[in-house]
This record gives C-alpha cells, sequence and structure tokens, in this order.
C-alpha cells in the first residue's frame, strides 16, 4: 500500500488538484495523534487518516469544499461535541493544505475557433478556466483538463452569470454580437468582475455600447468592458489573438496583484 509521501508525490507530479489534512493539535482526548496527516481528492480520502469517523467525515467534506471553492490553505478548530456532534470531550485544531489549486479563474462565454486556441494557451498558466456554450459540437474539442470546466448551457447564457466567482475573469467569445450582448448586460447590471471583455472589432464595440445604453444602463456602465480584448498586436489568426488575449489577462491581472502572489480576490482593473 503506497504511503502518504508516495502518495503526494504521485499527486504533485500528476498535477491533481488536492488537500493535505493534518492534526495540529489536540485538548483533552481525541481518537488520533498529533501529527497524523490525509490526503483528500475531489474524489474523497486517498490515503491516510486523522481520527475516523465523525471527525474524518466531516474533514474530508471540508477539504472537499476547499477544493470546489478552488480555496486557500485553512486552519480549523473543532469542539468534539458541540461541532462534530461526539459525545466525547476534547477540541482538534485540523491545517488544510491545498495544491494544484488555481486561484486565478476565467470565464469564456463561447467555444469557437479563438476559444479554442485560447483555452489551449492558458492551460499552461497557473489559473482555472471555465467555458460555457450551447453547442455541444465546439465544447466537445476542447481538451480535457482538471483545471478545465466545461459547461453545455441548458438555459440562457446569461442565467450562468450569477454562478461565477467574484473574482473572475470574464470573457465574452460568443458567435457574435447578439449573444454576447445579453451577457454583458447581465453582468453589468449584477456584478462586478475584476475584468471583462468581449471579442471583437471597433464597429462591434461601439454596438455594444449602444445596446448597453439602450438597455437602460448608465453611460458609465458602456465603458466597464474591454473591446476589443487583446493587446495590439499578432494578425487575426485564432492562435495569434489567443496570445494578444492571454498577454492582456496577465497584463492587467500583474496590475493589481504583482506576480506569483496567488489572492487575487480584490483587484479591479483600470478603465478600459
Amino acid at each position: 500500500m503506497s504511503t502518504y509521501w508516495e502518495n503526494l508525490q504521485q499527486l504533485l507530479a500528476d498535477g491533481r488538484p488536492f488537500v493535505s489534512v493534518t492534526l495540529v493539535d489536540i485538548i483533552a482526548s481525541a481518537p488520533q495523534n498529533i501529527g497524523a496527516k490525509m490526503l483528500v481528492t475531489s474524489d474523497g480520502l486517498l490515503s491516510g487518516t486523522v481520527g475516523g469517523g465523525k471527525i474524518e467525515a466531516r474533514a474530508i467534506a471540508e477539504a472537499q469544499q476547499l477544493l470546489a471553492d478552488r480555496a486557500a490553505n485553512r486552519f480549523v478548530e473543532w469542539n468534539l461535541q458541540t461541532d462534530i456532534g461526539m459525545t466525547c470531550g476534547g477540541v482538534v485544531k485540523l491545517f488544510f493544505e491545498t495544491y494544484n489549486v488555481a486561484t486565478w479563474p476565467i470565464v469564456i462565454f463561447g467555444a469557437g475557433h479563438c476559444s479554442q486556441a485560447l483555452v489551449r494557451l492558458l492551460l499552461t498558466l497557473q489559473c482555472h478556466i471555465t467555458v460555457i456554450d450551447i453547442r455541444d459540437e465546439w465544447l466537445q474539442k476542447l481538451p480535457r483538463d482538471e483545471r478545465l470546466t466545461i459547461i453545455k448551457a441548458d438555459q440562457p447564457m446569461p442565467t450562468y452569470v450569477a454562478t461565477l466567482p467574484a473574482n473572475a475573469f470574464v470573457l465574452c467569445m460568443t458567435m457574435g454580437h447578439s449573444s454576447d450582448l445579453p451577457v454583458l448586460i447581465e453582468i453589468l447590471r449584477t456584478r462586478d468582475f475584476p475584468f471583462l471583455g468581449a471579442i471583437g472589432s471597433d464597429a462591434k464595440a461601439a454596438a455594444l455600447r449602444r445596446g448597453i445604453r439602450d438597455a437602460g444602463l448608465p453611460e458609465e456602465s458602456a465603458r466597464k468592458f474591454f473591446c476589443p480584448i487583446g493587446l495590439d498586436l499578432g494578425s487575426n489568426d485564432p492562435s495569434e489573438i489567443a496570445i494578444s488575449i492571454a498577454a492582456q489577462l496577465l497584463q492587467q491581472r500583474d496590475a493589481v496583484a504583482p506576480p506569483n502572489q496567488n489572492d487575487l480576490n480584490t483587484p479591479s482593473p483600470p478603465s478600459p
């Protein structure tokens, strides 16, 4: 049977998101010794133990929630009676350490040619990507990766805006103006993401801004997104467009968070 350390090294090598849970302190009594460890993936317990029973079940659920939220490390203290529901007294303190969890979420509405190229490029960076589209045939062309969530929209795409993380960098790259505009309007009405952009020409940008004004949003809303997205470089080839967009995303990210800083919860970019 593989040891904790062997499993840890394998998970790191595979790049698979996981949580290492360590029992760091005990007050009174607990069913495991200080220093006990376990590894948890999105599928559940992989190896090790921090006490079994209700403590372990609660710790596994906590670790899986951290992975689902792509959250950072966390320290918890649980009273075995009031928090866990055990009859024995005591308090346990646990440290949850996340690995291979990208904390820079990028959401792309649309899975067409440029999105296909962009996703493959972004997967070389430390980020988590979500792609939303109504077209299954295009979604099927995307690569499969732990850091890529693919959503086949069975509701109007603006419906998904409410589900996005607050620190997401959001790109509208759907079939065209008519499908980008409703998503933009919903975002500008209800959310305030650190980066919002739409692919297209200057003419499309003008049409989108007219549509936003016609929807009754204030004038400043029409200036709260980038369009065209991407730095002014390269050609109209999808691969070169992808490079220009990725470069802009990095530029905007680093304008508000130094390179290698994982906490991107409070960025707000300069006006486009």
